[in-house]
């Protein structure tokens, strides 16, 4: 797979690191931002400079994704992660960072998803019953096509979180296509697009990218050291291979859509199947 896709997106790439200017704020639909509810930043301390360095990167609003089920199937329920981002809220205004943090989650597959939805035991993104943030297990295939089904019968669609990174994932881009045809939508990890995660990823990362069927960027940060945020980098990375409306939209008119319960625009009609 080749690291520099062909434009054969909407836009033009004419745009350049030089030249393109980030119009408004990012909204940033998958961060691990909360202080010791999962592997985050442990400390407030360590949560206010995550913070900070998120609005240094340009990011205006955050969905905090603590995650939910799997190894974390006992804690992180939805009446907890509302508590910790109301409090969240209330110490970054008292600090004078101007950062709004909103409720979701970054849920582990699990067939009892539908069910714990309706218990009010995990979230969705921006707490608005319109989007749910998947996690796929790295060392397993699981097909979700049923989950899909059951969720839209609830209104609720999935947002498959960094499939980029996924390496089973990768090697079946059918299983992709069909999700998309049950209106799942993929997020890519940002830092996936500048190469942090290895070269694979960073291939797949930008193929997806090129073939449209990617709806979101997010900087799935954790922390300063080996999960930062680098929303801003990537903005001008994707504007420069894929224009500026492009990056827009991923970067900024998506996660917004997200975090007010709208539709999302896709980039291009899945009128194919992608072949990547």
């Amino acid at each position: 797979m080749a690291t520099h896709p062909n434009n054969n997106l909407a836009g033009t790439n004419e745009d350049s690191y030089e030249s393109t200017e980030i119009r408004q704020g990012f909204v940033d639909a998958h961060c691990h931002c909360l202080p010791a509810l999962d592997d985050g930043p442990p400390t407030n301390i360590e949560a206010f400079a995550l913070a900070r360095a998120l609005v240094a990167d340009g990011i205006t609003t955050v969905i905090a994704t603590p995650h939910q089920l799997g190894r974390f199937s006992d804690c992180n329920e939805a009446s907890q992660i509302r508590q910790a981002v109301s409090d969240f809220n209330e110490q970054l205004n008292h600090n004078d960072i101007p950062l709004n943090i909103m409720p979701g989650g970054d849920v582990r597959v699990d067939e009892r998803i539908c069910q714990l939805i309706e218990q009010d035991k995990i979230l969705t993104l921006a707490d608005n019953r319109r989007y749910l943030l998947i996690e796929l297990p790295h060392e397993i295939f699981i097909d979700i096509d049923s989950l899909l089904t059951d969720l839209a019968s609830m209104g609720i669609q999935a947002i498959v979180s960094h499939p980029e990174r996924h390496p089973i994932l990768v090697r079946k881009p059918h299983v992709l296509s069909k999700w998309l045809d049950h209106s799942a939508h993929l997020q890519i990890t940002a830092g996936s697009l500048l190469g942090n995660f290895g070269s694979n990823a960073k291939d797949a990362a930008w193929n997806y990218l090129n073939s449209g069927v990617v709806s979101i960027v997010a900087t799935d940060a954790h922390n300063l050291r080996s999960r930062k945020p680098c929303m801003t980098e990537t903005f001008l990375a994707i504007s420069t291979q894929l224009g500026q409306n492009v990056a827009e939209l991923l970067c900024i008119k998506n996660p917004a859509r997200i975090s007010n319960g709208q539709d999302i625009e896709v980039v291009s009609p899945h009128k194919q199947k992608v072949t990547w």
